[in-house]
């Protein structure tokens, strides 16, 4: 690889948006074209974002000067798209989640490794400097040994604002499938693989209401837990608890604690690519009843904040530079694995052990990566 890198994307829905305005700024990359089902909409979103080309997904697959696919459609999708770019011969970046069952992803990271091609997987959050200046106190011995930690996502529910929510409660999706990426892969990247998962999960209601847009009023069935609390232990030995809900009146999105023998440390929301990491460490005395206000240490947050898209960039310099990419398609079908373990638990009552693992620990990004740079 040499100079700009020819990036095909397929999807061009609303987040499609984000990745072409990101995309643009990176001098190591040239998106070349854009496809969709709808090759109208694939159309108007090449003209606003200035891209020359647009068509359906195989013309992109057809495209020549498309070395690496960008992925952007619906979850339900993202395997049978990201399977036939390899077979084309890209390399293919996928939106979370890599896929929906365990054997496509297992088929997918076969064929991209036979034919020497790279695969990356979304959240790219990871990559934020938000998470990595967590990531790095840690390392550094801020908290001492970590020995677990604590996420949470709660919410009211999608169907209050999304005009469509149909489909964030359908298989493959609900809060799990939807939000449970960037908690897991985050949760990864610190610890290393799951061995074991349990849960327990509930639903409100079997049906919920739309509250905006043109359906407003209409109703549509939920057919996955609206409401989960997961167990995972890790290899290395520690342990985390998550609680994910769409049936919450009380609104917590983004808390993730990590605590360890010397103290704990809040990071960063895992959806975001910025925010605040601080520790507290653990008291040396404490009179009964004085519990007071505990002293926190804030931790400068280093290195350049852009968005999704760092992921792919990421992979793009690592294909040129022969090293290990951050946000492996081996650490999305891994996190995939999790959350089907987590399913399987709550229906079966019982711990689920993880099958699949990680052949080495998630990399860190430098403080000094500039996406801004033009390194190829």
């Amino acid at each position: 690889m040499s100079g700009p890198i020819g990036v095909g994307v397929i999807g061009a829905g609303v987040i499609s948006d984000t990745y072409l305005e990101n995309l643009a700024s990176f001098p190591d990359v040239t998106v070349v074209i854009v496809g969709d089902l709808i090759e109208e909409r694939a159309k108007s979103q090449a003209e606003k974002h200035g891209v020359p080309a647009w068509g359906s997904a195989a013309d992109v697959f057809a495209n020549d000067d498309v070395q690496v696919v960008v992925n952007l459609t619906i979850p339900a999708a993202h395997l049978e798209i990201s399977s036939a770019a390899i077979a084309a011969g890209k390399h293919v970046w996928s939106e979370k989640p890599l896929g929906l069952d365990r054997a496509g992803g297992r088929q997918l990271l076969a064929d991209a490794t036979a034919k020497g091609l790279r695969v990356g997987s979304a959240p790219d959050t990871i990559l934020g400097p938000g998470f990595q200046t967590a990531k790095r106190a840690i390392q550094e011995g801020v908290i001492g040994e970590p020995m677990f930690a604590t996420t949470t996502f709660q919410t009211v529910g999608p169907d209050l604002w999304h005009p469509s929510p149909a489909f964030l409660f359908a298989q493959g999706a609900g809060p799990l499938l939807d939000m449970g990426p960037y908690y897991f892969s985050g949760l990864v990247s610190l610890f290393g693989p799951v061995e074991r998962v349990a849960a327990l999960g509930r639903k409100k209601a079997e049906e919920r209401v739309i509250h905006s847009g043109p359906d407003a009023g209409t109703t549509f069935p939920v057919e996955v837990p609206t409401s989960l609390q997961v167990l995972t232990s890790f290899a290395a030995g520690q342990q985390a608890s998550s609680l994910l809900s769409f049936d919450s009146a009380l609104e917590r999105h983004g808390i993730f604690e990590v605590h360890g023998t010397e103290g704990s440390l809040v990071i960063p929301d895992p959806n975001q690519f910025e925010g605040r990491s601080a520790f507290v460490t653990a008291r040396t005395s404490l009179a009964d009843g004085d519990w007071g206000e505990q002293q926190w240490t804030e931790v400068e947050q280093k290195g350049m904040v852009v968005g999704r898209g760092l992921g792919l960039l990421d992979m793009i310099r690592a294909i040129a530079e022969d090293r290990p990419h951050v946000a492996t398609g081996e650490l999305g079908f891994h996190v995939l694995d999790v959350m089907l373990s987590a399913q399987e638990s709550a229906a079966s009552g019982e711990f689920v052990r993880v099958e699949s693992s990680i052949s080495a620990p998630v990399p860190s990004v430098p403080v000094d990566f500039d996406p801004f740079a033009a390194t190829l």
